[in-house]
């Protein structure tokens, strides 16, 4: 019994049903007016689904959000490497993302409005501005941190560069490279709905606006919950990717 209340998976489980139970009890109480119970918010999630709305709105921001999460990882993932491994790139780019990561970038995002426009650009920028710091950052740290002992035995057995940086490299800096990948996706989730509340209010940022604007609370709501419960899965999904590929002793467990 003791193990099965241990498990991760239950314990998971009780976490949420513990915050969703709390968020229960606050609509009830009620903490707000505006703040809804988690049931009227499953309702009206279901209500949504069923006249399309939400899967429309869905379609329009996962547009932006795809582009911007595609170029963060290619992109971050390979500069972020490439810091790691080649010290004058570090000197050059290391500045840019550090002040990057620290500087509240949502304030650039009227800037980009600027110079964009209010279009897919705009809001694609938006989500590589937040997602791309964390990946740089942690991609490069990860390659920093791959033990000098296995570079050597690798040099020692005469492997060559790229072959030292392909089979010891890369796979020992894996786990640091993929929390680099959560951390920024999740930042690029929250970049595209600030991209759809700032700059043009489409998608599931229309329907957050458009649903406060008419005291529509558990709609907010339930729009709010959606895009929070697709960035919980994509996250898993890839920790599942990383465990699959580069983590066996997880899979063991």
């Amino acid at each position: 019994m003791r193990v099965v209340l241990t498990h991760p998976l239950v314990l998971r489980a009780l976490s949420f049903g513990a915050a969703l139970l709390a968020w229960e009890i606050a609509g009830r109480v009620p903490l707000s007016a505006a703040f809804p119970t988690f049931l009227e918010t499953i309702a009206a999630l279901a209500a949504m689904l069923a006249d399309g709305s939400l899967p429309i709105a869905f379609a329009v921001t996962l547009k932006p959000l795809a582009l911007g999460l595609a170029v963060s990882i290619a992109l971050g993932v390979a500069l972020g490497v490439t810091m790691g491994l080649h010290r004058p790139s570090e000197w050059l780019f290391a500045p840019i993302f550090i002040v990057a990561q620290a500087a509240p970038l949502a304030a650039l995002i009227p800037v980009l409005t600027f110079a964009y426009g209010i279009g897919l650009a705009a809001k694609v920028l938006t989500v590589c501005i937040m997602a791309m710091p964390v990946i740089v950052l942690n991609a490069m740290s990860a390659v920093r941190s791959t033990p000098a002992s296995l570079v050597e035995m690798g040099r020692a057995f005469l492997g060559s560069r790229a072959q030292v940086i392909a089979r010891i490299v890369l796979p020992a800096a894996a786990p640091l490279i993929f929390a680099g990948l959560r951390l920024g996706c999740a930042s690029g989730f929250i970049g595209v709905i600030l991209a759809e509340l700032l700059i043009t209010p489409t998608g599931i940022g229309d329907l957050i606006t458009y649903n406060q604007s008419v005291a529509e609370y558990p709609k907010m709501y339930a729009a709010i919950l959606s895009i929070v419960v697709a960035s919980v899965l994509f996250i898993e999904a890839i920790e599942r990717i990383e465990v699959t590929l580069f983590r066996p002793e997880k899979r063991a467990s």
